[in-house]
């Protein structure tokens, strides 16, 4: 499989781009962990929005997609809410339909758009905003710098 270094450089110049294409404001942010997290901090501080949540799933073993998408940690929300739902990368898609699954039905009287830096057009689902088609494996420097 093919894998690509994304660094931190390029992170922050494409949440630059991410932040041109987001037309609305939001109340809050809801990164999915633990790809989502980066980016719900900066743009929690870019929109001085303090209501960043996380949402946690597991739907990757490594680099194994698992055969469901177990969503855990949902927050708390109040009804009429605008919810920024951010994540890394829309691979399968499965996760961010099982995310909007589980949100829609416990909050059905909220609205929720969806923002991340990478999707890939085999997705089953398409984020409201994203900004670059992905290609392969990406590693991102969250989960390589320390290592």
């Amino acid at each position: 499989m093919e894998k690509t270094y994304y660094p931190y450089e390029e992170f922050r110049e494409d949440l630059k781009t991410l932040i041109t294409k987001i037309d609305q404001p939001f109340d809050v942010l809801l990164p999915i962990s633990r790809g989502g997290l980066c980016m719900g901090q900066m743009l929690g501080e870019f929109y001085d929005i303090r209501e960043v949540y996380a949402i946690n799933t597991i739907g990757y073993d490594d680099t194994e997609k698992l055969d469901e998408v177990k969503v855990f940690n949902i927050p708390h929300l109040e009804p009429q809410q605008q919810v920024l739902i951010l994540d890394d990368i829309v691979d399968s898609g499965d996760t961010l339909v099982e995310v909007l699954k589980v949100l829609q039905e416990k909050y059905p009287s909220t609205t929720f758009k969806t923002a991340s830096l990478f999707y890939k057009s085999t997705a089953i689902i398409e984020p409201t905003w994203w900004v670059k088609e992905a290609k392969g494996w990406i590693e991102f420097f969250w989960s390589e710098d320390l290592k």
